[in-house]
């Protein structure tokens, strides 16, 4: 390996939101995640949703208003009769 091209290596402590920590190594001294194999659904086998920044409550206040452009239908056109110009 090249000298001095390589980051630092350190041990590290990884902080969930859920409380729990654990030690790895990375190129950071510290961690903090949102979700880990303690409190994730697909290792706890709980229904869950992780929600960060309110995204679901969000979407659900957006649609439930029914006045999304896009599930709108399009208006037609009122056609012309045909005649002589």
């Amino acid at each position: 390996m090249k000298e001095g091209i390589h980051p630092q290596y350190y041990e590290t402590a990884v902080t969930c939101g859920c409380g729990n920590t654990f030690q790895t190594r990375s190129t950071r001294k510290e961690l903090k995640v949102d979700i880990c194999n303690m409190c994730h659904p697909f290792y706890t086998g709980r229904l869950k949703y992780v929600d960060t920044a309110g995204r679901i409550e969000k979407f659900q206040s957006k649609f439930a208003a029914g006045s999304y452009a896009s599930l709108k239908q399009p208006k037609k056109k009122a056609s012309k009769p045909a005649g002589p110009s």
